[in-house]
């Protein structure tokens, strides 16, 4: 039985110590802020509640194994799952909407020939075909197995499987998902709803690879879910299941860098001075001091943007039919993205905002209310003002009419906020790890150059979204229990 250190108490962390602690480990976790969730959190006032990081679950069958593999109980006996159904309302820059049914291909290409034109869900029908052999090429390496010790295999080949394009006498292929939109969906509509796929990870689609196209394959395939009570509920529930298992917690208590001795991590040291021994150590991805990483390994990932949240408590029930969750498109692609990626960052005019409203009495006074959530894409440590939020209500009312009327009160949830929650710089967002790109959509390996040390979370491989946190752990727990010879599970 081992002793084992675990910095940090985000969702990666979380998966770690649980599945750790079920094999007869001693396991502690140490956290800086005073609750667990990393940046899965809720914020309640006047009988109101919100999620303050993500708001829906993709591929639950990692929590499904999670909790599986460490008790008794299933996840369904946690916490109540609902499938998202229609999974999203797409209002695009020329007012067209369509709304898309939850896994459901023929669905969904219904929806998009009657929305957008005969034709269109043709075009996405097919467009999902490639991006499901994209996906089947790279789910093991990229999200069920440690880092392969030849990841630049990954970092180098495409596993998009681009239609040739010929133009000007010329035959190319798609390399990214801005081109995977206009050489194969040729609708500027279909290529947003692809291209905000990329976007709600902060990646712009102008330079993310044409991989990226496993993205709303995942959705597609293994459809959108809610948490009753919110996603906060899915970390209490994985919270509980540590204590279960007997792992300690320490809240308020901030390491401050890792003990090593011989080439062998041996514990931890917090910011009051006192000293922890541990045979092992798991760190998120991003914690300051990790040994530095030789030029042959994966680099972390720099540069990321992150999110501005305004959450507005409404009079007035949620009307019947309401979907969950709307997309609305920005009204200019080219600003947005340059604002956001270019030379120098600032916060869009115009945003493309996600608008989350929800149909659970948990998170309201009582029925004659709502509670909603707008979100949009911001740089990392941007200063957010009045115009900023204003401009994420404006969006937000092409798709809800009559909304500043509604409005009791909101909370604006910023960079600065995350940054102090997770301790990300900047409040910095990772995205999903993908395959091609030179590797720089990669992250590290959960092993680390100091033996005995490994990483979990989102800055580390397979990378940041709830699945990808929760995969983290189990690569970890993996790692510890069976040593460097783990291949993942079969």
């Amino acid at each position: 039985m081992a002793r084992i250190a675990v910095i940090g108490a985000g969702m990666g962390a979380l998966a770690t110590a649980a599945r750790l602690a079920v094999v007869g480990h001693r396991v502690a976790v140490y956290e800086r802020t005073e609750t667990y969730g990393g940046a899965v959190r809720r914020f309640e006032r006047d009988g109101f509640g919100f999620d303050t990081g993500p708001g829906i679950l993709p591929l639950p069958a990692v929590y499904r194994d999670l909790f599986v593999k460490t008790g008794k109980e299933p996840l369904e006996a946690c916490v109540e799952l609902v499938q998202v159904d229609p999974s999203s309302r797409q209002v695009f820059a020329d007012g067209t909407e369509v709304s898309l049914p939850n896994a459901s291909r023929a669905g969904v290409v219904s929806a998009l020939d009657a929305g957008l034109g005969p034709g269109a869900g043709q075009r996405w029908g097919d467009f999902l075909v490639r991006a499901r052999e994209a996906w089947d090429r790279t789910r093991r390496p990229l999200l069920e197995e440690p880092q392969w010790p030849n990841w630049s295999v990954l970092a180098e080949r495409e596993p998009y499987p681009a239609v040739p394009h010929k133009r000007l006498l010329r035959t190319r292929r798609a390399g990214t998902l801005a081109e995977v939109g206009a050489w194969e969906l040729r609708d500027p509509r279909l290529a947003a709803l692809l291209e905000g796929h990329a976007l709600a990870y902060g990646l712009d689609p102008r330079t993310a690879p044409a991989s990226a196209a496993v993205l709303p394959y995942m959705e597609h395939a293994f459809g959108t879910w809610y948490v009753r009570g919110g996603i906060r509920e899915l970390a209490r529930a994985v919270y509980e299941r540590c204590l279960a298992r007997r792992v300690e917690f320490v809240f308020g208590a901030e390491v401050a860098r890792v003990l090593e001795k011989d080439g062998r991590a041996t514990g931890v040291e917090l910011s009051g001075g006192e000293v922890v021994e541990a045979d092992f150590v798991v760190a998120p991805g991003s914690a300051p001091g990790l040994p530095v990483r030789g030029e042959a390994e994966v680099a972390p990932q720099r540069g990321l943007p992150s999110r501005l949240t305004v959450l507005l408590a409404l009079s007035g029930g949620r009307p019947e039919g309401t979907v969950h969750r709307t997309v609305v498109h920005t009204q200019d692609r080219e600003g947005e993205l340059e604002s956001l990626f270019g030379a120098a960052p600032g916060v869009p005019e115009r945003p493309t905002v996600t608008v989350l409203r929800p149909d659970d009495p948990a998170l309201v006074p009582d029925d004659g209310h709502e509670a909603v959530t707008l979100s949009a894409v911001v740089p990392a440590g941007a200063e957010i003002r009045e115009e900023h939020v204003e401009a994420l209500v404006s969006a937000a009312e092409r798709a809800v009419p009559g909304l500043r009327e509604r409005v009791l009160w909101r909370a604006v949830r910023t960079p600065a906020d995350i940054a102090r929650e997770t301790g990300a710089a900047g409040g910095s967002v990772p995205a999903p790890a993908l395959a091609a790109a030179g590797g720089r959509l990669l992250h590290p390996a959960n092993s680390t150059s100091l033996q005995g040390l490994f990483t979990a979370g989102g800055w580390s491989h397979p990378g940041g979204g709830l699945p990808h946190a929760g995969m983290s752990g189990a690569l970890v727990a993996g790692l510890v229990v069976e040593g460097p010879e783990f291949r993942g599970s079969q």
